[in-house]
């Protein structure tokens, strides 16, 4: 047994925030979690915080490695060591909108790197091909298909990690949404035209999820409330949220606050290439992408994903909807793992999880990750 003592700060475990606390860990999970008796060697937080390991369900890249140009474990790798220094404990590595063998060996790949044990890789995020093109965004809509039986042979083969889909449902049947979901397919709706009804049949049929809520929809209207209208009056599904500044104005995040089950909002970063990296700017799909004052752009306009971390992504979430650090972290750990289906394993300070947290200075910056049976990573 290993005991981490914390003293002089802030620990959010699952029972409520405590002053300090004694993590005992045995093996790769929390043994006790109690009181600190004495200050002996022990960890001086300064004001500080320990949260549990940040979960990211949309990571395109990190480190210099896009996910869509390298398929393969060490560059998997790569990227989930870039996000650990900033809190990230827990991937998906997202690729964005491909043809359907680039797909089959991104899915292969994933595999590959969870049975190597590559730390923080618990799945797949497939964000496309089945998109609308009138809400593209960054993808390439020469690369939109029809979810044919070939594809959904391919996605729903039994897996090492979690699989997790992006289409928008107006183009898949109710029935092979029900197909995806019986099979274990996280199924979430983004880049879509979806009308109201059409977005509530996919959430009866099973999908649980919303790809950047507000991003790549239409704007909701009085008696036209679409996909962003659906997501807010009905509290099944999880919504992703992409807090940098750029995305969406605060005023729309507080509101999915106030009309959402605050249990099923989520942070993502959808995170580029550039998070982590020296050289920021980087190409996509054959296109280059700006990278500056920490957004990134096509030279059209068009925002290309993201040069945000998850610590940033706390941080600002805390500052724009106005929340504690412990309901910030719970949207960045509790709220993906129960997503995912991980909440027995991953997502708190608690006893019998795995002993997966982030240490945060005063001003929520990570200075320390530790990842369950990897090394500690220090920011």
């Amino acid at each position: 047994m290993t005991r981490f003592r914390f003293i002089n700060g802030h620990v959010a475990t699952s029972g409520g925030v405590l002053p300090g606390a004694e993590i005992v860990v045995e093996g790769d999970r929390i043994a006790a979690i109690g009181a600190v008796e004495g200050s002996g060697d022990a960890i001086d937080l300064n004001g500080g915080w320990v949260v549990p390991g940040y979960i990211d369900t949309q990571v395109n890249g990190g480190g210099g490695v896009l996910f869509n140009d390298r398929l393969d474990v060490d560059g998997i790798a790569a990227m989930a060591a870039a996000h650990a220094v900033y809190g990230t404990t827990a991937m998906l590595p997202t690729l964005v909108s491909e043809t359907p063998d680039k797909i089959a060996r991104a899915l292969d790949a994933i595999d590959e790197a969870i049975e190597a044990k590559v730390p923080g890789i618990v799945g797949i995020h497939v964000e496309g091909p089945v998109l609308n093109p009138a809400r593209k965004g960054i993808h390439d809509p020469s690369r939109f298909r029809d979810l044919d039986e070939e594809m959904v042979a391919v996605l729903t083969r039994p897996r090492r990690g979690k699989v997790m889909l992006t289409i928008a449902p107006e183009r898949v049947p109710v029935s092979t949404i029900e197909r995806l979901v019986q099979a274990g397919v996280l199924v979430s709706a983004g880049h879509s035209e979806a009308s109201y009804e059409q977005a509530m049949a996919a959430f009866d049929a099973g999908l649980s999820g919303i790809t950047h809520l507000f991003n790549a929809m239409p704007a909701m209207q009085q008696r036209v409330p679409g996909l962003a209208g659906a997501t807010l009056d009905d509290p099944r599904p999880y919504s992703g949220l992409i807090i940098d500044g750029f995305h969406v104005a605060a005023p729309m995040l507080r509101l999915a606050l106030k009309a959402r089950p605050f249990d099923r909002l989520m942070l993502v970063t959808d995170a580029m290439s550039s998070v982590g990296a020296v050289e920021k700017d980087f190409v996509l799909h054959g296109r280059h992408i700006d990278v500056s004052g920490g957004k990134c752009t096509y030279a059209d306009g068009t925002l290309a994903g993201s040069d945000l971390d998850m610590g940033a992504a706390v941080a600002n979430a805390v500052e724009q909807l106005r929340i504690t650090v412990d309901q910030a972290t719970a949207m960045a750990a509790t709220h993906p793992a129960a997503f995912l289906g991980l909440s027995h394993e991953r997502g708190a300070l608690q006893v019998g999880l795995r002993a997966d947290w982030v240490v945060l200075d005063a001003a929520l910056k990570p200075v320390e990750t530790r990842i369950a049976s990897a090394e500690t990573v220090a920011a």
